[in-house]
């Protein structure tokens, strides 16, 4: 199943739990950090292992919607305990805060393995998704993770509201709308950088969920440069990407074209299709498109 609509869901919010299976995201992050303050994190802990209980119960094995928690930095003093009380859930996967580097990645990883084996679930079985830009020195190392490993590594992605606190920076985008240097800087590099890991890249969120339009330049955008998704703060923004990361029936019309093009003729390295040269690169392109290929 593609993932391209990622929701973040306050861990506390009774209210928004009870409707995130419903939200049509394809994948859900039930937070623990940001949008949960001190005094609640207990209470977020327990109604997010509810929660994540209470989907394992009702579509035992079911692959569907993405079940995923935030937790707290390594930073902090929070984060063992986000994970000892949501690892009975069997999440899919752990979103990272604030990862400094691969290191982080992998102290993370070594709790789960420990975890995963009181819980009964299968070794390796719980991904992580580490937040890669949210400090200046984080987000100058994120090429690190393409030379380092990680067998739990499922995808990266990045933030610019902590990386503009970090740096002390006014704005993020000039006046065209388009991510100032620094931003898009740490964009690029984590879309290059989880290609280069062959995992999947999402992008950041749109911080402004009143904003329809300028939401679907931005997902139209980031599936135009290579992301396979991006991250969303309100169950309205979940439609627009959506639509933004399904191909139409014209790009799948011609994605079949060419793969048939090439299936006809294994050995040539450029064909030509209704009066243009397409080659190899086009056709890995359109084999990416039809999910034949990562």
């Amino acid at each position: 199943m593609a993932l391209r609509s990622w929701l973040f869901v306050p861990g506390d919010s009774e209210k928004k739990l009870s409707k995130a299976a419903d939200t049509g995201a394809d994948a859900i992050i039930l937070d623990l950090e940001d949008s949960v303050t001190p005094a609640n994190k207990a209470q977020a802990r327990e109604r997010t292992l509810g929660w994540l209980q209470g989907g394992r119960a009702a579509a035992p094995g079911a692959s569907g919607q993405g079940r995923w928690v935030r937790i707290n930095a390594l930073d902090t003093p929070y984060w063992r305990d986000d994970l000892a009380a949501v690892m009975p859930g069997a999440p899919d996967g752990i979103m990272l805060p604030k990862s400094a580097g691969p290191e982080s990645v992998r102290q993370l990883a070594a709790e789960l393995d420990a975890l995963e084996a009181q819980n009964g679930l299968a070794s390796g079985s719980t991904r992580i998704l580490p937040l890669v830009s949210e400090t200046a020195a984080a987000a100058i190392t994120i090429p690190a993770y393409a030379s380092a490993p990680q067998p739990r590594l499922a995808g990266l992605t990045w933030g610019a509201e902590d990386l503009s606190a970090a740096i002390g920076a006014t704005r993020k985008r000039d006046k065209q709308g388009q991510w100032t240097d620094a931003f898009r800087f740490a964009r690029t590099q984590t879309l290059l950088t989880a290609h280069a890991c062959e995992v999947f890249a999402l992008d950041t969120l749109h911080a402004d969920f009143s904003d329809g339009e300028g939401l679907k330049r931005a997902a139209e955008a980031a599936r135009a440069d290579g992301f396979a998704g991006m991250l969303a703060i309100h169950p309205a923004q979940v439609a627009v990407i959506n639509a933004a990361f399904t191909p139409s029936e014209a790009e799948l019309a011609e994605a079949r074209a060419i793969v048939a093009a090439f299936t006809a003729n294994p050995d040539a390295g450029a064909l030509q299709i209704e009066g243009r040269m397409i080659d190899r690169p086009h056709l890995k392109l359109a084999e990416r498109l039809l999910g034949i290929a990562l």
